[in-house]
């Protein structure tokens, strides 16, 4: 097998998309969209000699200060994992490219799914230890949700509303009694988006970046056709929205957003299941819901959405997270001591600012 580069958006969708566990975040859209952001990114395939692609990994570069270089391929390497000499041969040349790109450490944390039938304890124990022997180790900065849950949209809709948990098929039904209607959104709701998620930030305690920034990536990829707004409404006020964003045969709830009015109306319900329908009307056959806790306790503070999503029929599916090859050991050892405390900082900044913008 030999690997080249792309630097043609076309050829990489259309290579990438040929692939078990191709994901949004190794399209050629997202590596755009983070290319105004600071990133740079390189596009590798793999080919078997009859041309036909067997890995790919879109694989962004990152200068952090003037000590460090990082390179990240998010949800990737996008391969078959179960087959050992392929992937070992994917992350040896991932790792000889991101040394010749004067690299800190490489960080990797592909879609590697645990419990849906593509890898087995047997096959993920292997490639683990793969990780392990070649000077991988789990990565203190996940990026990414390490869990996430996905919906089968291969059924019919009363097959969908029947394999709902009874109290989220009630809620569902129950929105809509009370008055909450759905709209699709479009770019003349960025803004309004923007104010309810700032808001959801705050009630919710996680940070966010500038308004400019969600536009950019909103805009960017509605107008690639691959998201779509949809609006919660209560007698023509907005109370709560997602985005459903669109990746070959796989739709993702990448961000959702509510305001404290008419909560009790239970908007987010008839929200997720307008999402799924739509999802299922534009011809994907997985709904995947983005993030859920790293382990299924009551006492995680995200069992609640652990809980709502369940309800939908999902599949908790599981993956080993982000994983980490330091390139560089000492400046990598500093880099994870100092990185926390400059983090924290910044998320403490966000905060003030997002108040601020919603006040």
């Amino acid at each position: 097998m030999e690997f080249s580069l792309i630097n043609s958006k076309d050829e990489w969708n259309r290579n990438l998309l040929r692939l078990p566990g191709h994901h949004l975040l190794q399209s050629w859209e997202w590596g755009e969209l983070k290319s105004k952001y600071g990133w740079q990114a390189d596009r590798m395939i793999w080919r078997e000699k009859t041309g036909v692609p067997v890995a790919a990994a879109q694989v962004l570069h990152r200068n952090i200060g003037k000590l460090f270089h990082m390179a990240y391929s998010p949800r990737g390497p996008v391969l078959a994992w179960s087959e050992q000499k392929l992937r070992h041969q994917v992350l040896q040349e991932l790792a000889a490219q991101a040394r010749e790109r004067n690299a800190l450490f490489l960080k990797i944390d592909p879609a590697i799914l645990l419990d849906d039938g593509s890898l087995t304890n047997q096959h993920l124990h292997a490639v683990k230890s793969d990780f392990m022997g070649d000077g991988w180790q789990v990565s203190t900065e996940q990026v990414q949700f390490r869990n996430t849950f996905t919906l089968d949209l291969g059924q019919s809709e009363d097959e969908l509303l029947a394999n709902m948990k009874q109290k989220t098929r009630y809620n569902v039904r129950l929105a809509s009694r009370r008055g909450v209607s759905v709209r699709v959104g479009g770019t003349d709701d960025l803004a309004l988006l923007y104010q309810m998620y700032a808001e959801t930030s705050v009630r919710d305690g996680f940070v966010i970046r500038t308004q400019a920034y969600y536009e950019d990536i909103w805009r960017s990829f509605m107008s690639a056709k691959m998201a779509q707004p949809l609006i919660a409404e209560v007698e023509g006020n907005a109370v709560a929205a997602l985005i459903v964003f669109r990746f070959g045969d796989t739709a993702y709830y990448l961000y959702g957003m509510s305001t404290e009015r008419d909560r009790e109306k239970m908007p987010n319900y008839v929200l997720q299941w307008e999402a799924i329908r739509w999802a299922k009307n534009v011809g994907c056959t997985t709904y995947d819901f983005w993030g859920a806790p790293d382990h299924i306790d009551p006492e995680d503070r995200m069992f609640g959405v652990y809980r709502f999503k369940e309800g939908f029929g999902a599949s908790f599916i599981q993956t080993p997270g982000a994983w980490d090859l330091p390139l560089k050991p000492t400046l990598y050892s500093l880099y994870t001591k100092t990185m926390p405390a400059v983090l924290s900082f910044m998320r403490a900044g966000g905060r003030v600012r997002v108040r601020s913008e919603i006040n």
